[in-house]
């Protein structure tokens, strides 16, 4: 008997699907971490829901993306936000919210719906809004908080291509956040309403924050331990220990009496010495003296910013284990500037090092971040090692 025919065209065709495959994966793990960091920075409303609907169309290849936020008077969604659509479709039109419609259908069971021939669909009609700009497929997904659902967060194509179960777990993934910032911006607004001491507000609302966070961790872990994929695996564990770091730092909040201002010092030498997991082979060595006070607002960002560039030393800087050091120092250079630095010994920056050009995840939270801050960062090689060197106004617009 003959061997089979193996054509090498095909082959080789599989093995480029294959790849193209996973990268589209790795790039959903990536937006889905992006996502996450994005949401409990706490950005306004309007912008956090215009992102979300721009990355998960990205993370879907699909033309078009949308937030349906549901109208209990009507019956029915308002398009809230989205990407692709005709102009004047934002904040205007609708769509019906019954079971006949994917969007109500998933609304009101909370199951997901995947539909990649809605023509040809019986379950279910197609909405005009569809028909009307050629869809030919759709995902919806519920957007779920503690107490009442917000709508459905959807994603459809003109392609002829089929949404598979991959896509919808990335799609549900990116929900799951979006619903739980929504469902935080409820509570920040319940709360400033209900609450007369501003104290007993921020003591309730780190403790709903903190569960948030616990709650984007553990999604985070679940699939990461899900996947046989190490690249997958990887990214998924290095989005979990940002968010952990963010967690430890929301927490030691918890341990200041004061509302607005806090001891930026004290505040940036509790954070690192919690950063013993992402940094387990390094020893932090810590000068931030006492005294300089900060808003609470901008010192959060501060002390992120400086745990990414700590986890950023740990990863990078040193190949093996051993009490490697990474030195950390707060100074104030005026009545209205900080100056941070991180510094390490190990293997130093390419001689072609640009800051602004850097594209890793992790370069783009800290340049978010200074961004955030209006701060000045630039980065030196020494001989050993590398140093940052973060300038940061103490009061915004300073």
């Amino acid at each position: 008997m003959e061997p089979p025919v193996i054509d090498p065209s095909a082959a080789a065709a599989r093995i480029e699907t294959t790849e193209r495959a996973l990268k589209l994966r790795l790039r959903q793990q990536e937006i889905l971490s992006e996502l996450g960091v994005v949401a409990l920075q706490g950005p306004p409303f309007p912008e956090l829901i215009e992102k979300t609907v721009r990355l998960t169309a990205e993370g879907l290849e699909a033309e078009f993306c949308k937030v349906l936020e549901y109208q209990p008077a009507d019956q029915n969604f308002l398009v809230r936000a989205g990407v692709g659509w005709d102009e004047g479709i934002i904040g205007k039109a609708t769509v019906g919210a019954d079971t006949r419609s994917p969007a109500g259908f998933a609304f009101k069971t909370g199951r997901p719906v995947i539909s990649n021939q809605l023509g040809a669909e019986d379950r279910f009609r197609t909405p005009e809004l569809l028909v009307q700009h050629g869809i030919h497929r759709a995902m919806n997904v519920i957007l779920q908080g503690d107490q009442t659902p917000y709508g459905v967060l959807e994603v459809d194509s003109r392609s002829k291509g089929e949404f598979s179960e991959h896509d919808l777990a990335f799609l549900q993934g990116a929900a799951n956040i979006l619903g739980m910032a929504i469902e935080r911006q409820r509570m920040e607004c319940n709360l400033k309403t209900a609450l007369d001491r501003q104290q007993l507000l921020l003591k309730e609302l780190n403790h709903r924050v903190k569960n948030s966070f616990q709650l984007v961790t553990s999604l985070l872990r679940l699939q990461a331990g899900s996947t046989k994929d190490s690249n997958v695996r990887r990214l998924l564990d290095d989005a979990s220990s940002r968010i952990s770091a963010i967690a430890r730092a929301h927490e030691r909040l918890y341990l200041t009496d004061s509302v607005d201002v806090i001891d930026i010092g004290a505040y940036l030498s509790a954070v690192c010495l919690d950063l013993d997991e992402v940094a387990a082979q390094c020893q932090i060595h810590v000068d931030a003296p006492a005294g300089i006070e900060m808003a609470v607002d901008r010192a959060i960002p501060l002390v992120l910013l400086v745990a990414e560039l700590i986890t950023n030393a740990a990863k990078h800087a040193y190949a093996g284990s051993g009490a490697n050091p990474i030195w950390v120092t707060l100074s104030g250079s005026d009545a209205n500037q900080v100056i941070v630095s991180v510094r390490d010994e190990g293997v130093g920056l390419p001689a072609d090092f640009e800051l602004k050009e850097q594209k890793s995840l992790g370069m783009r939270i800290i340049s978010a971040f200074a961004q955030q801050l209006g701060a000045e960062i630039d980065a030196y090689g020494r001989r050993p090692g590398a140093e940052f060197i973060v300038k940061v106004p103490i009061f915004s617009g300073g």
